[in-house]
């Protein structure tokens, strides 16, 4: 099977039309949302094709297949992260100036700042106190680089 098209998210199903089908998960580490083209393994042992004609990362919960018995749906492996918790405007300006340097990518959950694990960042936040926990979570998106260059 070659899926070119996400049909929609599993959130967007209503609660009826989910327990009805048999689902099948495809596990992703969040640096592969962002393939276009892969060859997936469901946690059924089906082999999947994604050649996406549209220009869209993918998201979890994505849905790969649906018939009237089954669902196949994209799920997120926890990645290992930095939460780091500013307590004020300043706080949060100085990690985002730092970590902006270093072009690392950050996704954003109420007042939380989420950064991939690194050892380098992790010292520099108990350098400048700012307060931080390492977690293991699931993110919803990759985390993406943005195109920038100081020419």
């Amino acid at each position: 099977m070659i899926v070119e098209k996400i049909l929609l998210n599993i959130e967007d199903l209503e609660k009826e039309e989910i327990e009805k089908r048999h689902i099948e998960k495809v596990y992703l580490e969040s640096a592969y949302l962002v393939k276009r083209v892969q060859l997936v393994t469901t946690d059924h042992g089906k082999e999947i094709g994604i050649r996406l004609t549209e220009s869209r990362d993918l998201v979890a919960g994505d849905v790969l297949y649906m018939d009237d018995k089954n669902l196949i749906v994209i799920e997120v492996i926890s990645d290992d992260l930095l939460i780091i918790s500013p307590r004020d405007l300043n706080e949060m300006g100085t990690i985002a100036h730092q970590l902006g340097n270093r072009h690392l990518p950050a996704q954003f959950e109420d007042n939380d700042m989420l950064v991939q694990y690194d050892y380098l960042v992790e010292d520099l936040l108990k350098e400048l106190q700012i307060p931080y926990k390492r977690e293991d979570r699931k993110v919803k998106q990759a985390f993406r680089h943005i195109g920038h260059s100081h020419g």
